[in-house]
């Protein structure tokens, strides 16, 4: 089977911050920009030649606001310590504080942090498994 590549979009008031926390603070890298398609400007992040990537747009005069729930999450599974624990000490050399997961359960083995619109990122040191 192929595997599909996934695009999670989303809009923001924040497309400079968004940038900055996902590339300076995560260590995605910035794939490419786009300004005024269609009335929308945006960046997509990831990490090269993975089956992912995030999409952050703006529409100017459209307010959207923050996160609806902090339990609105992105999970990204680490299971070497080394890495999990590089991409930690990145996100706090880079100023974003860790801060309490609503649900405790990613609170055991993992460390969240909140973007600029309130929505979360999670780094599990764990594999993913079902």
């Amino acid at each position: 089977m192929i595997t599909p590549t996934l695009r999670v979009a989303r809009p923001t008031d924040n497309l400079t911050a968004l940038l900055r926390f996902y590339c300076d603070g995560l260590g995605l890298h910035h794939l490419m920009s786009f300004t005024d398609h269609d009335g929308f400007s945006g960046v997509m992040v990831g990490l090269l030649q993975a089956p992912y990537h995030l999409e952050f747009t703006h529409q100017p005069g459209h307010t959207v606001g923050r996160a609806p729930t902090p339990d609105n999450l992105l999970v990204f599974y680490l299971p070497d310590h080394e890495i999990w624990h590089a991409a930690v000490e990145r996100m706090i050399a880079a100023g974003y504080s860790p801060v309490t997961s609503y649900n405790p359960y990613w609170n055991l083995q993992g460390c969240t942090f909140e973007d600029p619109d309130g929505y979360r990122v999670v780094l599990q040191y764990a594999d993913w498994s079902l």
